[in-house]
């Protein structure tokens, strides 16, 4: 029993869940104060983001390093080594330090 509200304020219910449900992608901050114009998309759920280390990632609870599977918090602490399947998750999922342009390809 208790219940659990995370840092941003926003409090955990085991029923009747709604938030990041697959239907709703805003951010907590977004359902408090409202989305942004257009054109200035919100990247998390902190805005602005914190900026990204060069060549790292941002997964959540801090940053990770790629080439040393090493994931800091965002004061730059020791967290955690990351294992295969976290490896794995962040460089498929999270975001990243730099942009990267992606080319349409028609479909044939």
């Amino acid at each position: 029993q208790g219940k659990y509200t995370f840092a941003d304020g926003l409090e955990y219910k085991d029923k009747k869940w709604h938030y990041c449900d697959g239907y709703d992608r805003r951010f907590y901050t977004e359902i408090c104060s409202g989305l942004k114009p257009p054109g200035i998309s919100q990247l998390t759920n902190l805005d602005p983001p914190k900026k990204i280390p060069e060549g790292c990632y941002d997964c959540g609870d801090g940053f990770y390093n790629p080439e040393t599977r090493v994931i800091v918090d965002y004061k730059l602490r020791f967290l955690r080594n990351a294992d295969d399947d976290e490896h794995e998750w962040i460089i498929r999922t999270c975001r990243k330090a730099w942009d990267e342009t992606i080319e349409h390809k028609p479909k044939a």
